[in-house]
């Protein structure tokens, strides 16, 4: 671009208080508050000015006004800027990847019965006192109680996630000692979360036995010294090790802890309450089996496999509990009141035995394929029922069921690999990665995989409460 057109393009380029002052502009502000939309016109304008100085600005077209031209530009921009905004908070999505425990997603979803809890502690509550003594009571009580009840602990505590629950552990079990653990539990999980860096944070020193494959107890045993406080062992959450594999058991560990005056540490991960064997899931340790075979203290989500929100949850030993919850740090690290009462309704659940009818990560888990099969095979169905189109008029999307696998996530079995029918989507417009990305776009964003040119979607993950917004979307592909 010449510096003359340049110049032109700068100068007739809408001031901020012309751009506010156009419908467009005016309709955003009614809706998304004038702060946050004069803002945005600030952005755009900004925006626009850096295109003409680098001249990435296009030619004008020669039969509109160059002004208006401008103008009509900057209130697209705007337009587009105010979407982005208004859609980067935290809003429902239809899960139809399949992948039950989805981080990115949150995780568990909450049953009915926890949302209705979280709804009511919004407001007061009793979060910290005792209706029947009219005074005040301990925060969280009602659920250290419940994991008791569960687990066989002698008592338990609540923080606000797993790590947070071994970091408190090991500061206050640990802390200016040695923790002994073996390096093929020093795993990294998502977001950057490794066991080495909250060792270092908790100001235990970390002592490294055996090998990446094999650690026997005798390396244990070797490693044993006066400044030694704490035996940990790690679940390995999405990391597996097979092969020419050793490793010792709970109460071989906890026999060589004890012998030596030390506690012995479990972080099992996911948080098993009921045994999942029948699922694929023989390797995740249910917490009540790691108490009974010795472990002092053991540490889980809440977040997992207990099908609740996020939350590191503490049990064991009421010696080593009492210690942690007089402990300064533990202020900072405890859970909320919405987390407890999520918690609280999820942990009844359990403990009336209605967890596979009413928690939804145990109930997606524990779907038969045929019955998904037969829901996918519906959805089809529904979709090609548009009365908006023509019985002549052929339709660009094509859907067809077909044979597939789901996963857990969360760092849970990460080999197993559920049986499970998908509805494989083709357009014949949009590539597979544009039709996803218009399912992403929706108002309630559907969330899908991409596989060999097509969009997979697993209604494993899909409650049925949200396959009409599932069809009704599919359907108006078929006019694109």
């Amino acid at each position: 671009m010449t510096t003359s057109i340049e110049s032109t393009y700068l100068r007739l380029l809408p001031s901020i208080d012309r751009l506010l002052r156009t419908k467009q502009a005016v309709e955003l502000r009614e809706a998304l508050g004038p702060d946050r939309v004069t803002a945005a016109a600030r952005r755009v304008t900004d925006e626009l000015r850096r295109e003409i100085q680098e001249g990435a600005m296009p030619a004008g077209d020669p039969t509109k006004d160059l002004k208006a031209e401008l103008l009509e530009r900057a209130i697209r921009k705007l337009e587009k800027t105010c979407k982005q905004e208004s859609q980067a908070g935290i809003r429902p999505v239809i899960n139809a990847t399949g992948v039950i425990l989805h981080t990115n997603l949150g995780r568990a979803p909450l049953s009915e019965r926890a949302r209705a809890a979280v709804t009511a502690a919004a407001g007061y509550c009793t979060l910290e006192y005792d209706p029947a003594k009219g005074a005040r009571g301990r925060r969280g009580a009602n659920v250290e109680n419940l994991l008791i009840q569960l687990t066989g602990a002698e008592d338990a505590l609540v923080v606000n996630n797993c790590a947070a629950a071994a970091l408190l552990v090991l500061k206050v079990l640990a802390g200016g000692g040695e923790t002994i653990v073996s390096r093929g539990e020093l795993v990294e999980i998502g977001g950057d979360f490794r066991i080495p860096d909250v060792m270092a944070n908790s100001g235990t020193r970390m002592i490294e036995v055996g090998s990446t494959n094999r650690t026997r107890l005798e390396d244990y045993r070797v490693a044993i010294s006066e400044r030694t406080r704490l035996i940990m062992r790690v679940h390995p959450s999405n990391f597996r090790i097979v092969g020419f594999t050793t490793s010792p058991t709970v109460a071989e560990l906890a026999e060589c802890a004890h012998s030596a005056n030390l506690f012995l540490y479990e972080d099992a991960g996911s948080g098993v309450l009921l045994d999942l064997t029948a699922y694929g899931l023989a390797d995740e340790p249910l917490i009540k089996d790691c108490l009974a075979q010795g472990a002092d203290v053991v540490s889980f989500s809440g977040d997992k496999l207990l099908g609740s929100a996020q939350a590191g949850l503490i049990v064991g030993r009421s010696e080593i509990i009492e210690r942690l919850r007089t402990d300064s740090l533990y202020r900072a690290l405890r859970a909320d009141k919405l987390c407890l009462a999520a918690l609280e309704a999820t942990l009844e659940t359990h403990l009336q035995g209605l967890s596979f009818s009413e928690i939804p990560a145990l109930r997606m888990l524990a779907i038969a394929q045929d019955e998904i099969e037969m829901r996918a095979r519906n959805v089809v169905s529904k979709i090609a029922e548009n009365e908006h189109r023509s019985a002549n008029e052929s339709s660009p999307l094509r859907a067809e069921v077909i044979v597939g696998e789901s996963a857990i996530g969360g760092g849970c079995g990460p080999d197993v690999h559920l049986p499970t029918s998908l509805i494989a989507l083709t357009h014949e417009k949009l590539s597979a990665d544009s039709l996803e990305q218009r399912l992403r776009a929706n108002k309630f964003p559907i969330i899908a995989r991409v596989a060999n040119g097509r969009v997979l979607l697993d209604l494993r993950t899909v409650s049925v409460e949200d396959e009409p917004e599932l069809i009704s979307t599919l359907r108006e592909l078929q006019s694109v």
